[in-house]
This record gives C-alpha cells, structure tokens and sequence, in this order.
C-alpha cells in the first residue's frame, strides 16, 4: 500500500497493521511467544532459544521494539527484553474484542 493511501485509514488501523505486520515472520513470532512465556529475557538468551545468527535476532527484535510489542532495558552489557503490555491491551480492547463479539454471535453461512 503506497504511503498516499494511508490517508483513508484511521491511526488505529495503521498502526494495527504494523503490529500485525511485525508479527508476520515466523522468528518474531517466536521471540513473542518466548517473551509470553518467560516474561522476560536478555538477548543472549533469545540467541540460544532460536536457531539464527546474533545480528539476525537483533534486527527482528528491532522490528518488535518498532511496533510497540516489546519494550526493553539495558541490563549490564545486554538489554532485557519484555512484552509492552501497553500494546497488547490495545489490541485487546480493539481488534480482538471484535473477534469475542463475533465468536458469541456467529452469523456467517458460509
């Protein structure tokens, strides 16, 4: 979508699809889940979790801390990183509460 289009969609949308855009490949999906599970973790830990180069995880933990999904803090020589919960709650408030809605009244007959 050219930037020029961007102006029909209100901030929300935009930036629900960067969230849902940075969520789009497989590794930061898995940081995520990493994330979700561990609640928190330094970056050499992720680099041990998941099978890629050092300066591959950085660049998809670049990503996420882009989009809002995590935030993290300088520990020592490395970073902590953690879920920003901020984001999360937004989605849940917007997008995935439209989803719950349309679970408990199903009307497609497709």
């Amino acid at each position: 979508m050219g930037l020029s289009k961007l102006e029909h969609f209100t901030d929300q949308f935009i930036e629900e699809s960067r969230i849902f855009k940075a969520l789009g490949h497989p590794a930061r999906l898995a940081i995520v889940k990493l994330l979700i599970e561990k609640k928190e973790c330094v970056g050499t830990e992720l680099n041990q979790a998941i099978p890629l180069a050092q300066p591959t995880i950085s660049q998809h933990l670049r990503e996420l801390k882009e989009a809002g999904i995590i935030k993290g803090r300088i520990e020592g020589t490395g970073v902590c990183y953690c879920i920003n919960l901020e984001t999360i709650e937004k989605m849940k408030l917007n997008l995935l509460a439209q989803f719950d809605d349309f679970i408990e009244n199903q009307n497609c007959n497709c």
